[in-house]
């Protein structure tokens, strides 16, 4: 299994070594363990732990080379389709001090292989430290952390304590955008990932967290934050619908399918309804008109042919002429190729997700806006649709910003939680006081 606290005692003669009275504080007060950030960097290589059909461990770990304090927690943020950990790990192997933060997603429905997880990393920590197994605290945010939470606590025997789901997604985006380089972008075909600077001027400003719905949060400073709305098509959505009208069995086979896709074979486009621009309103002939607009008359086209033919109404494979299982392979019942319906389908969720976005933008008059969750999953037709959307409606007066670790920003948070109010990288957290109420620090 993950290997994942494992490693400190490979780190050679360069770390400080840990002594008894150094892990006796850390159990004893987690909450003074001070994680240091200074030279933080994202870590673009293979992950420390192995992959596997029940997880998926990002690729883009967080490497923390300056951190040598034993850290007595794990953090998890379990919503309705999907469970994120985060944990601080050594570098296996290695005679670098410092370690890195490990990020991993589970499906909800699997809670159990993420509970059997967390025991390895219980384990590790008690084998590397010499602590109990009950000395390794969980942090816990989500819906799931409430649903979830005798589960986990009888089945580690370790405390598990609850944080508030909105105010983890904050402290993690107000990190991330304050404290890690190369970490928000913007997005457009032109320049596909265009890295902002880490700055500490951030408020206010929306955050779009689009998990299995979406809630939109105005945030006006640390702990100072309004939910100003949201809809419940979204992430979940996709996922569902698609379910039912493709072969796709996860949610990575869905976006795996809409790269393929070609929406205009489903999708009402201006052209088809003037057959050119509509220049007067500023309608290019390939704006989506209406999501899945020609599927009820192609589909009744085909029903007539068929039936004029003496072939099979709707679904006829040999009339439709081509294979549309998510393998290549006929499904029966449809006509319509999965790969289109994906696409289609996609579009239709994000841009609906990015008009209302704007809309609450400009009624709170926001500049910047921050798309967050597992929706987005670096997905570049999903960035392009919201980041277009948000141009187009708002005349290219607002910015749409995404990050690279999107849909861990709960379990970040949560994981800050446990930490005191002064760890940082740089004098940006100074400005968020009360939250982070920082001691003078150098770059």
């Amino acid at each position: 299994m993950p290997g994942a606290i494992a490693g400190a005692e490979e780190a050679g003669k360069h770390q400080r070594r840990t002594t008894q009275p150094d892990i006796q504080d850390a159990i004893t007060h987690p909450g003074a363990v001070r994680i240091n950030v200074q030279g933080a960097f994202i870590v673009d290589d293979e992950p420390t732990t192995p992959q596997s059909d029940d997880y998926e461990h990002d690729t883009k770990d967080i490497r923390l080379p300056n951190h040598t304090a034993i850290v007595s927690h794990i953090a998890v943020d379990i919503g309705g389709s999907l469970a994120k950990l985060v944990y601080f790990s050594r570098e296996p192997q290695s005679k670098e001090i410092g370690g890195r933060l490990n990020f991993l997603k589970f499906e909800t429905d699997k809670i159990d292989t993420c509970i059997e997880f967390m025991r390895h990393l219980q384990a590790e920590h008690q084998q590397l430290n010499g602590s109990r197994p009950s000395d390794l605290c969980v942090m816990a945010t989500g819906g799931g952390a409430f649903k979830y939470y005798d589960k986990i606590k009888e089945a580690l025997e370790v405390e598990v304590l609850r944080e508030d789901e909105m105010e983890c997604l904050i402290i993690g985006l107000d990190f991330f955008i304050t404290e890690i380089p190369c970490e928000v972008f913007t997005y457009s075909e032109a320049d596909p990932m265009h890295f902002v600077q880490a700055r500490p001027d951030i408020y206010p400003y929306l955050l779009v967290n689009i998990g299995s719905g979406v809630s939109m949060v105005k945030v006006s400073g640390p702990r100072q934050y309004q939910r100003i709305g949201g809809t419940s098509l979204g992430g979940g959505t996709l996922w569902g619908l698609l379910s039912l009208l493709t072969g796709a069995r996860n949610f990575d086979d869905m976006l795996r399918l809409a790269e393929k896709g070609d929406n205009t074979a489903v999708d009402m486009l201006v052209g088809d309804i003037y057959g050119t621009d509509y220049n007067k309103i500023g309608l290019k002939s390939t704006t989506i008109a209406s999501s899945f607009g020609k599927v009820y008359k192609m589909k009744r086209q085909a029903e007539r042919d068929a039936e004029d033919h003496g072939g099979l109404a709707y679904g006829d494979h040999n009339h439709a002429g081509e294979p549309d299982g998510i393998n290549g392979e006929p499904e029966p019942g449809r006509s319509f190729k999965p790969e289109d319906i994906s696409r289609s389908l996609l579009y239709a969720v994000s841009n609906n997700i990015g008009q209302i976005a704007y809309l609450h933008a400009e009624k709170h008059n926001l500049e910047h806006i921050y798309f967050g969750g597992s929706f987005i999953g670096g997905h570049y037709q999903t960035m392009n649709t919201l980041s277009y959307a948000i141009k187009f409606w708002s005349k290219g007066e607002k910015q749409a910003y995404f990050l690279r670790h999107e849909g861990y920003l709960g379990a970040v948070g949560a994981f800050l939680k446990r930490q005191p109010k002064n760890w940082g990288r740089r004098n940006s957290m100074e400005a968020l006081a009360p939250l982070y109420k920082t001691s003078s620090r150098g770059q």
